[in-house]
């Protein structure tokens, strides 16, 4: 099969790598420069290390992708930090930590030992997660995340304090608007699995470094290439006046409905092409900072608190230095999810409230930590697109389409998880069974062979 791949996001990247283990010989159109797409290295003139367009976080439940990582040559244990959950303030109000016993215990006795919290929040946490299992982790479909921990009588408190930035880290989306089923699946897999689910891994390489350089060298890669015709019939499909057998169209939605705008009206698939038309986007806001000297965080991961009318947006707290192990430099990176105030505002004003969150907030901790020590250089990167908005009742497409020689792939295909890392690859993989079923074979048997 000659096959084409259009677009090197993890999504495109996961369906290249199955489809040249079921023998393909694919083909890998990118208009960019560097693979990854909304997860991937830039460069900074004043940072030593590559940046990463957006700082992202990794789960013990992101199997899929943890296997295809070892499928391509690279090793997770040595290129992700994995750490127990455990979630900490900054300021040192707030700390859950979940101890390395079986699941589910290690998850309760983590809230009942949760510092910050009165007895009656961590009761109500632990009923919101019985009541999750009771309903299957399927609540109503129409549900908010709003809706749904105020029907499990989630105080004000414990909702501004966890879930709403928990929902924000993993939806991007404010738990007033968002799934309730979506929060529900990544809850169920993160925390009702094993202990081992439950675990962060942390980046400690850029992210094309952490597999997508390796994957892209695998297939032929044509960089710079932006894909202005697409032809697809059941006899093949023509890319750019180049024909195929098949191909997998792995771009956001809305360039997905641009091309195919003209195809899927001649086919009478509108139901399709509205489907691709109806998301809508919001960013994800990092700002990374250069420090005058070393300063290191009690964890590399931190949660801040926000203060909206201050400026003061951001939710996490990374840092890069010791991600890194790099122990004669200082590095930092705020993420701000949600951020539509941090993208219609003055970038300088956000950049010194972002800071000044940051200062404040380490200089109330009770280990007495450092002050912080200045900003030599700072780069805030704005994702204007990072995930689609996980609202309730969104149609999201399948991968199949109504060529046979035409799959579509991306976290916004109807994978079941919001848009998260997981769900691009695995909705990589499945668009590359939709065009080879023997591609199924070829994974199970590379994902052995990667695990022995």
């Amino acid at each position: 099969m000659k096959a084409a791949v259009i677009g090197a996001g993890w999504a495109g990247l996961a369906a290249s790598v199955a489809l040249r283990e079921a023998g393909a010989k694919v083909t890998v159109f990118e208009a960019g420069h560097t693979p990854g797409g909304r997860a991937r290295r830039v460069f900074h003139g004043d940072f030593d290390a590559p940046l990463d367009n957006g700082q992202h976080l990794l789960s013990g439940a992101y199997k899929q992708t943890l296997a295809l990582m070892r499928r391509v040559g690279r090793n997770p244990d040595a290129l992700l930090m994995r750490r127990p959950l455990r979630l900490a303030t900054l300021d040192g109000r707030f700390r859950l930590s979940a101890p390395r016993l079986p699941a589910p215990l290690h998850m309760a006795i983590a809230i009942l030992r949760a510092r910050g919290l009165s007895w009656a929040d961590r009761f109500a946490t632990l009923r919101l997660m019985r009541g999750l299992k009771t309903m299957s982790w399927m609540p109503p479909r129409d549900w908010t995340v709003q809706h749904l921990l105020h029907y499990h009588a989630q105080s004000d408190a414990l909702i501004r304090q966890v879930w709403e930035p928990l929902c924000l880290a993993a939806l991007n989306t404010p738990a007033a608007t968002a799934s309730a089923a979506l929060f529900a699946r990544v809850l169920r897999d993160s925390l009702a699995g094993t202990r081992e689910d439950s675990d962060l891994l942390l980046p400690c390489t850029d992210l094309s470094a952490l597999w997508p350089d390796a994957a892209a060298r695998q297939v032929t890669m044509r960089y710079g290439s932006t894909v202005r015709q697409l032809d697809p019939s059941d006899d093949g499909i023509v890319v750019n006046q180049e024909r195929f057998d098949a191909a997998v169209l792995a771009v956001p939605p809305a360039f997905a409905a641009r091309l195919l705008d003209a195809p899927l009206r001649q086919a009478g698939a509108t139901g399709l092409l509205n489907a691709l038309k109806a998301f809508t986007y919001l960013p994800i806001a990092t700002l990374n900072l250069r420090l005058a000297e070393p300063w290191r965080l009690p964890e590399p991961m931190m949660m801040l608190r926000e203060e909206a009318a201050r400026g003061h947006v951001g939710q996490w707290l990374f840092d890069r230095a010791q991600l890194a192990g790099d122990t004669k430099a200082g590095e930092l990176a705020v993420v701000a999810s949600a951020a539509t105030s941090i993208a219609e505002r003055n970038r300088h004003q956000v950049i010194e409230a972002l800071i000044d969150q940051v200062a404040e907030q380490a200089a109330r901790h009770p280990a007495r930590l450092p002050a912080m020590p200045e900003v030599t250089a700072s780069e805030l990167l704005i994702e204007k697109r990072a995930t689609f908005a996980a609202v309730p009742g969104l149609t999201r497409p399948l991968n199949s389409t109504p060529w046979s020689t035409l799959a579509l792939a991306g976290d916004w295909t109807d994978t079941g998880y919001p848009g998260v890392l997981e769900g691009a690859v695995q909705s990589g993989l499945q668009a590359a069974r939709v065009l080879n079923p023997r591609a199924d074979l070829a994974v199970n048997l590379a994902a052995d062979l990667a695990a022995d």
